[in-house]
């Protein structure tokens, strides 16, 4: 095939729309990685040249920060071959880790304490002290991207850390939540009331909704890619993942490491399968602070995962927080532990800020309770403790990390 090493983009985007005839369905969907920036730019000029006459690359979806596309092709060998790309994989979907929904019940619950009559503070927050971290930070200034199934813009709770986010399955559309569980992450980071609402973990920290799960919760990897270079282009200093898969993807591995290289810090949940042994992705990934789930009692919550690769722990359990007009619910799952975790980390960042992903991640496992000490595996299971961590940043004696 050695003619193929001088195509020209005009010829590659011919072959890129053969290889995507007969492709009805979203199942078929490809990553594209190209192996240089001139190649994809070039290319993506030609599809965007092309694509009012060849109208299957309007479905093709540029993924810039790993220079990508994502599309359906009914026939990826066509195009494997070419000198100028990397590689080629399966498009992935994946779902959001919340183990189950329990009734929908309103703020005069047990599952949160009433201070000064009026706002709530859910257990979890209680149990993380977070409220003793206050007097010191409250997040403020600190951006977070929720990439996740969006979030309510009407909760009373949540007018005041809402900010512009992005809707990845349309564009033109707010990135209002249909499912809810990107409401209760919300709801747990970031949360202020001054009625009879909840109060999260970083009250005056700044949410951005990146919507890229649908109504069932579940999302491409394309997608996933898609926020983070959302993020990461927007000066986002956390991303909250609340969800994973068990496949190995190169192509989302490379965008976290595009995000951890710009200084963002990458949060994910560990999933709830009550394994004690592997982890989801992208929470396995190296440049990732991976979060297992706790009860009550401090113990590890049975559906949580266990490993070596978690690095921290925090309340996972019937966890209370935001929901749909105006609702409450409690959730379960590691989804609910990494909300406590991003909102710890941001009110470390607003106390300290320009703190590097592994210096946060050290200092988080540093400062926390130990709960569990296994001598058999080795594991120190640790569960975050935010006036610790806070009052660890606040001292000029952090250390450098890399």
């Amino acid at each position: 095939m050695g003619g193929r090493s001088i195509v020209k983009p005009s010829t590659f985007v011919e072959w890129l729309h053969g290889a995507m005839e007969g492709t009805d369905n979203n199942d078929r969907k490809h990553i594209i990685r190209f192996s240089d920036v001139n190649h994809y730019s070039a290319c993506l000029r030609q599809i965007k040249r092309l694509k009012k006459k060849m109208t299957r690359l309007q479905e093709v979806q540029p993924l810039k920060i790993i220079h990508a596309i994502s599309c359906s092709l009914q026939s990826p060998e066509l195009l494997a071959d070419l000198p100028f790309i990397q590689s080629i994989e399966t498009d992935t979907r994946m779902k959001v880790h919340a183990a189950k929904a329990l009734t929908s019940i309103q703020p005069t619950s047990s599952s949160a304490k009433s201070t000064s009559g009026a706002q709530n503070i859910p257990w979890g927050i209680r149990h993380i002290r977070a409220p003793q971290a206050w007097s010191k930070s409250k997040g403020e200034h600190i951006h977070i991207g929720v990439i996740d199934t969006g979030a309510d813009y009407t909760h009373p709770d949540l007018r005041n850390c809402l900010s512009h986010g992005v809707n990845l399955l349309n564009r033109y559309l707010l990135p209002n939540d249909d499912n809810g569980h990107g409401t209760h992450i919300a709801g747990t980071i970031a949360a202020s009331s001054r009625q009879r609402g909840i109060i999260g973990v970083a009250p005056q920290a700044l949410i951005h909704p990146v919507k890229a799960f649908d109504h069932q919760g579940s999302a491409f990897v394309s997608d996933i890619i898609s926020g983070i270079d959302w993020c990461v282009k927007n000066q986002i200093n956390i991303i909250n993942m609340s969800f994973g898969m068990k496949t190995y993807s190169k192509a989302l591995e490379s965008a976290v490491r595009n995000a951890y290289e710009s200084g963002v810090i990458v949060v994910a949940s560990s999933g709830n399968e009550g394994k004690k042994a592997g982890i989801d992705y992208p929470a396995r990934l190296r440049q990732v602070i991976a979060v297992g789930a706790t009860t009550r009692r401090g113990q590890i919550a049975p559906f949580s995962n266990i490993s070596k690769k978690i690095d921290i722990y925090a309340p996972g359990e019937k966890v209370y927080s935001t929901w749909l007009r105006g609702k409450y619910h409690e959730l379960s799952g590691t989804s609910m532990a990494t909300s406590h975790v991003t909102g710890v980390i941001a009110l470390m960042l607003a106390r300290k800020p320009g703190l590097k992903p592994m210096q946060v991640k050290s200092i988080i496992k540093k400062n926390a309770k130990l709960i569990l000490k296994s001598s058999k595996s080795g594991i120190g299971i640790k569960e975050i403790n935010a006036m610790r961590a806070v009052g660890a940043v606040s001292s000029k004696t952090v250390s450098s990390g890399n």
